[in-house]
């Protein structure tokens, strides 16, 4: 568009390129194209929160890039001092690094750094597995983000209005409850030693969302008691502690007291058996099929899967536990799939 003068009176004509553009060469200049990015010019998200760690699964991921290339573009947006910063592909590029590539696909789009942190948190919760201190540091961001854009981030009052609260936005989004949101945020008042307790769940969740609640110096204290101790606060004992705390009463002595109590074992779980009538008979293990549906669910044997099912998550008998485990034989299923969608490609 250009502007001439006439009389005084400012005149707007039209260019050559708009004249003679169509309505699809103007979509197609907006449009978001996947591009091939030198992996030099790709760089971290600031505080990444979400650790690219070179394992079995990295390794896994860097040879079907090497068979496959990289089938699914990153996100990046462009830095303002150049090049690009990665929204989603963090791991994608370090697997393309292993893999030999020189360049990845990705999306380029202009973003500011609340929906640049929105979209990154939202992308990488995706993952298969992610430590409590990770979806503690990528609620926390999320929570900052919605509030820079108007949102209620006030964690002690109720929604107002149509305004949704932060952390209801969050667990929404996240699939969980907004609960939950505040207890992963809560992770983020440890102190980094005991935080990865918690990961390597030597602390199990909902004690150290007790223990959030000391302050720094008592929380040092603690960990030189634990260390000296050799055992982890149960939940009653989190609770004791957390309790003295608020009430500033919690000493040095009372933390080792505490954590030298003689924990009680937990109590035997006994199943009832079924009436000598209704008792199934045994049978050997080629009678037994590969699927029983039973009321809504599917039996499998369990014997093939350990190799894939962390040893964390079939210790533990608790909803959460359940509902991990429903996640990854879901994720393990989409892959499948997707494995199915390109041998087929390949085939035709």
């Amino acid at each position: 568009m250009m502007k001439s003068s006439v009389n005084g009176k400012n005149i707007s004509l039209t260019s050559y390129d708009d004249i003679f553009s169509t309505d699809e060469t103007r979509a197609d200049s907006v449009r978001e194209k996947i591009v091939e990015i030198p992996l030099e010019q790709l760089h971290p998200f600031k505080n990444h929160p979400f650790r690219v760690v070179d394992d079995e699964h990295m390794q896994k991921t860097a040879e079907s890039i090497r068979d496959y290339g990289v089938l699914v573009p990153g996100l990046v947006r462009p830095r303002p001092e150049g090049e690009y910063e990665i929204i989603a592909g963090h791991r994608r590029k370090r697997a393309s690094e292993i893999a030999g590539l020189k360049t990845m696909p990705v999306i380029i789009r202009e973003m500011d750094d609340d929906e640049a942190t929105i979209d990154m948190v939202d992308s990488n919760l995706q993952r298969e597995f992610i430590l409590h201190s990770e979806k503690a540091a990528a609620f926390q961001m999320k929570m900052e983000a919605l509030s820079h854009q108007g949102k209620r981030n006030d964690l002690t009052s109720s929604q107002v209005g149509t305004k949704l609260r932060a952390d209801q936005v969050i667990a929404d989004d996240a699939g969980t409850s907004r609960n939950q949101v505040q207890r992963y945020i809560r992770l983020n008042s440890l102190i980094k030693p005991i935080l990865d307790m918690v990961d390597s769940e030597k602390i199990a969740f909902t004690p150290a969302v007790e223990l959030s609640y000391l302050k720094a110096d008592e929380q040092a204290e603690l960990l030189e008691a634990i260390q000296a101790e050799q055992a982890t606060p149960s939940l009653s004992q989190a609770q004791r502690l957390k309790k003295m705390s608020q009430e500033g009463t919690l000493s040095r002595k009372d933390i080792k007291e505490i954590l030298s109590e003689v924990k009680k074992p937990p109590k035997a779980v006994v199943k009832p058996s079924l009436p000598m009538e209704e008792k199934k008979t045994e049978r050997t293990e080629a009678e037994i099929p590969a699927l029983q549906p039973m009321a809504g669910f599917i039996q499998l044997p369990i014997d093939p899967f350990l190799k894939f099912i962390p040893k964390s998550i079939l210790q533990q008998h608790t909803p959460e536990s359940q509902e991990k485990l429903t996640k990854l034989f879901l994720r393990m299923a989409e892959l499948y799939q997707k494995w199915l969608a390109r041998k087929r490609a390949q085939e035709r």
